[in-house]
C-alpha cells in the first residue's frame, strides 16, 4: 500500500474525507498527538486500525466528533454534569466516557458497553470529521507501544505503507492525549490524565472527582503475568475503558530509567549514571526538564523519546517531575509507562 501525503489544504482534507466514506484510514493532526482516524460505525474499517498498529482488541477507540450536538449519535447521556464539561473543555483535550448506543460498533468500543467520545480543538481534524459525515475513531496514529505521535514525520515513519493517508498539519500543540473520564457513575473519574487537570473538572461541575486506582500504582497491568504469581483480578481478564490503562505504552526502542528524588540529587545521579555507561561503550540520552516546566514537558517528552530514538541511543535517563501537579501528573504517568515503570530513586 502506497500511503498518500496530504496538506491541510480543504481540497487535500476533501480527498482524505472521501478514503474514510470508503472505509479507509487516514492520520490527522490533532491538538494532542496525530490520531489514525476510520469511521468508527465501519467495524471492518475499525479492524484495520487495529492491524495497522498491532493494537489489542480489547483497547477501545476514542471516537471523535466534529459538533458538540452530534454525542447524540454515540450515547443516550446527557446529564448536566456533561452538558457543562462540554460547555467548558469542547473543543479541546478531554474525553468522556459514556453509556454507548446499540448503534455504536462492539470493535469500536474494545467490547465495552461504553464509548469514549471527544471533539478536538483542530481546524483540519474538525473538518476532516465534517466532511466524511460520520463520527471518527482514531487512537494515536502509531505502532501500538511506541512513543505517541505529535509531529507528521512521526506518523510517516510508523504507518507509511501501513494506511490510505496522512494529512501532514503542524506539530500538535498539547503533546499529551486527551484527559479521560469516566461519566457513567454518580462522581467523574479520571482514567488518563492529561492536561485537563481534575480541578479543572471540579471547578467546572463543582463535585470532587478522583483517579482510577490503576493510576495510583507504580505498575502497569499490561507487564503482569499470572504464570509469575500476579493476580489483578485476572490481569487478562481486566478489561481497560480507556486507552493507556492496560498495556504497555510509549515505550522508546532504547532502555529507559526515571530518576526520582531532590532535583539537586537526580541531577547529579543522572550525570553519574551518564558518565558511567558512557565509559561502558553505551550511548546515552538524557531528558531533564526544568523543574516546574509541565506545560513544556507534556509538548515535548514524545518527540524527545522520538528524538533519542532516531539518535540510536542505548539508554535513556529522565529526570522525574513532581506529580502534584494535575499535568506534572499526566507527564509523569507517561514517563513511568515509557520505562516499564522502571525506577531508580536517590
Amino acid at each position: 500500500m502506497q500511503t498518500k501525503i496530504f496538506t491541510t489544504s480543504e481540497w487535500d482534507i476533501r480527498q482524505a474525507a472521501v478514503i474514510i466514506k470508503n472505509g479507509g484510514l487516514v492520520a490527522f493532526p490533532t491538538e494532542t498527538v496525530y490520531g489514525l482516524g476510520a469511521d468508527a460505525f465501519d467495524e471492518e474499517a475499525v479492524a484495520r486500525i487495529y492491524a495497522a498498529k498491532g493494537r489489542p482488541s480489547d483497547n477501545p477507540m476514542i471516537v471523535h466528533i466534529a459538533r458538540a450536538s452530534d454525542i447524540g449519535q454515540l450515547t443516550p447521556m446527557l446529564s448536566a454534569d456533561i452538558v457543562a464539561l462540554i460547555d467548558n473543555f469542547w473543543p479541546g483535550p478531554l474525553t468522556m466516557v459514556l453509556k454507548k448506543k446499540e448503534c455504536v460498533p462492539d470493535r469500536t468500543t474494545g467490547g465495552l458497553d461504553t464509548v469514549a467520545v471527544r471533539m478536538p480543538d483542530s481546524e483540519a481534524a474538525l473538518s476532516l470529521i465534517n466532511m466524511a459525515g460520520c463520527p471518527i475513531a482514531a487512537p494515536s496514529a502509531n505502532i501500538s507501544g511506541s512513543p505517541s505521535p505529535t509531529r507528521a514525520k512521526d506518523v510517516i515513519a510508523d504507518m507509511n505503507g501501513r494506511i490510505d493517508a496522512v494529512i501532514s498539519g503542524e506539530d500538535c500543540r498539547v503533546g499529551i492525549e486527551s484527559t479521560v473520564v469516566d461519566m457513567t457513575g454518580d462522581n467523574p473519574i479520571i482514567l488518563r490524565p492529561g492536561i485537563i487537570t481534575a480541578e479543572n473538572i471540579e471547578a467546572a461541575i463543582g463535585k470532587k472527582v478522583r483517579y482510577d486506582e490503576a493510576l495510583l500504582k507504580d505498575v502497569d497491568i499490561g507487564t503482569l503475568d499470572p504464570a509469575d504469581g500476579a493476580d489483578i483480578n485476572g490481569a487478562n481478564n481486566y478489561k481497560p475503558k480507556s486507552p493507556g490503562m492496560k498495556y504497555k505504552h510509549y515505550a522508546p526502542k532504547a532502555q529507559m530509567t526515571v530518576i526520582e528524588g531532590r532535583r539537586e540529587k537526580v541531577k547529579s545521579e543522572i550525570e553519574r549514571l551518564k558518565i558511567l555507561n558512557e565509559r561502558l561503550g553505551l550511548k546515552v540520552g538524557v531528558i531533564l526538564f526544568e523543574e516546574k516546566a509541565f506545560i513544556e514537558a507534556a509538548h515535548d517528552f514524545f518527540s524527545k523519546l522520538r528524538d533519542l530514538d532516531s539518535e540510536g541511543v542505548d539508554l535513556i535517563l529522565a529526570g522525574a517531575m513532581s506529580d502534584r501537579d494535575g499535568v506534572g501528573f499526566a507527564v509523569m504517568n507517561r514517563m513511568l509507562k515509557s520505562a516499564g515503570y522502571n525506577i531508580a530513586r536517590v
